[in-house]
């Protein structure tokens, strides 16, 4: 008998008080979880939490069971709806509890699954913080402890310090292969998968894209045999992409079309949008645009009612991609000027999508000056986002052409190119130059 099953006939013993059979309860949501069957698991708290809009009835409870109550509404909530702030609340909530009752290892597991609330709407530092305190309690290994590492991992993965996370996630993996979920081992091949994927993107040297086809294949493995489909489903969008990268669109349609029916059996809408995401990729290097636009534009959608700004900025960049390519330039600037203004926690992704604005635009512009935006020419608009990025990177660069290039993804030869002609105005921002001593 499973432990589950072991819990449901539990679940109708007579003689169960409320306290128990609210933590009881709490057991049972918790292993649907590990399941990824969120709505099951909301199932298993409706008799204390009969509005997902509402905080959960505690009143009377013992307060370390409260604190779980709230809790798992809290993890429930971060799943299964786009309040992130009312997740946020709840496991605040448990935590203070928890806190107050000097419970470390319950301490932790609320800190942790709080910095999951902010790493989905991309508050790193947040989440970071969050994580380092859980983990200077989390002195044994075990499961929660490996929970907090993987985040951990995908904040220093979001935060683009992806060497960083590469060497973390790596140094961390005698500690996934001691513990015995296969849950958590899959989710660490994952994880580790996501980094060098990202990594392909970002440093061609390397054998990075081989390296993320072994993890992705090890995380395939180990949900298979945790029977997570939400996560395997995950694992497919990720293999698609990565077919992508070595130009096998077919393959990777297999892959994105497995990942899609089993989110739409799953009813989970914004992995849907992020598979539509990264559908309209491959369409545009099919030179499918009209599909591309599709395909995007449903992502866009879906993520404008949720609240996932990374997610959101990434779907309107590839939206922007296939208007321009449709010839919808006036639309595409608004898209990707929209994804500009959701990335401004992230520098190194803001200026990605307006390298990519500029690249998808400027050829365009010198036939294009009649269509307007606000008024102002195409070519103006253009004009003046290129002369707030390069500003922007001069100052963080503290004036030295070199770094800011670098940073904005492009040559000291052409950043200085555009300082002498376009943006004479911003020569004062950087710094002087040195002259070099001649050689005798």
């Amino acid at each position: 008998m499973t432990l589950r099953a072991s819990l449901l006939r539990e679940l109708v013993n007579s003689n169960l008080d409320v306290g128990g059979r609210a933590e009881l309860c709490c057991k049972l949501a918790k292993e649907f979880e590990n399941k990824g069957e969120y709505e099951e698991a909301r199932e298993m708290l409706s008799g204390l939490w009969p509005r997902v809009d509402q905080r959960p009835r505690v009143k009377g409870l013992e307060s370390d069971i409260a604190a779980e109550v709230l809790l798992r509404a809290g993890v429930v909530t971060g799943w299964i709806t786009n309040a992130q702030e009312q997740a946020k609340d709840f496991l605040s909530e448990s935590l203070t509890i928890f806190e107050s009752r000097k419970y470390k290892k319950k301490i932790a597991e609320s800190q942790t699954e709080l910095a999951l609330c902010y790493i989905r709407t991309g508050e790193y530092d947040n989440a970071s913080d969050l994580l380092k305190l859980a983990l200077a309690e989390l002195t044994i290994d075990n499961e929660l402890k490996a929970r907090a590492v993987l985040r951990s991992g995908i904040v220093k993965r979001h935060a683009s310090m992806l060497n960083e996370a590469l060497r973390y996630l790596t140094s961390n993996e005698p500690l996934f292969n001691k513990i015995n979920s296969t849950l958590l081992k899959g989710c660490y091949h994952q994880t580790l998968g996501d980094v060098l994927k990202d990594l392909c993107e970002s440093d061609r040297t390397g054998n990075y894209l081989d390296r993320a086809f072994i993890e992705y294949t090890a995380a395939s493995y180990h949900f298979e045999q945790a029977e997570h489909r939400r996560y395997l489903a995950n694992v497919e969008n990720n293999l698609g992409f990565l077919y992508l990268k070595i130009n096998c669109s077919k393959e990777a349609h297999e892959h994105l079309n497995r990942a899609r029916r089993i989110f739409t059996c799953l009813n989970d809408r914004i992995a849907l949008a992020v598979v539509d995401e990264t559908r309209a990729r491959v369409f545009l290097k099919e030179k499918r645009n009209a599909e591309a636009e599709k395909a995007a534009r449903s992502s866009v959608r879906t993520l404008e009612t949720r609240d996932r700004p990374s997610l959101l900025a990434e779907a309107l960049k590839r939206h922007g991609m296939a208007l321009a390519r449709l010839g919808h330039y006036s639309p595409a600037l608004n898209a990707f000027r929209r994804a500009i203004d959701l990335s401004q926690d992230s520098f190194n992704r803001a200026s990605d999508i307006a390298l990519t604005a500029f690249q998808e635009l400027g050829d365009r512009l010198a036939v294009k000056d009649a269509i307007t935006i606000s008024a102002r020419p195409l070519n103006e608009e253009i004009f003046l986002l290129e002369h707030e990025l390069i500003k922007h990177a001069l100052e963080k660069a503290q004036g030295r052409v070199t770094f800011a290039a670098r940073t904005l993804g492009m040559s000291y030869q052409r950043l200085t190119h555009k300082l002498q002609t376009k943006h004479k105005d911003l020569l004062n921002e950087r710094s002087p130059l040195r002259r070099r001593t001649r050689r005798q």
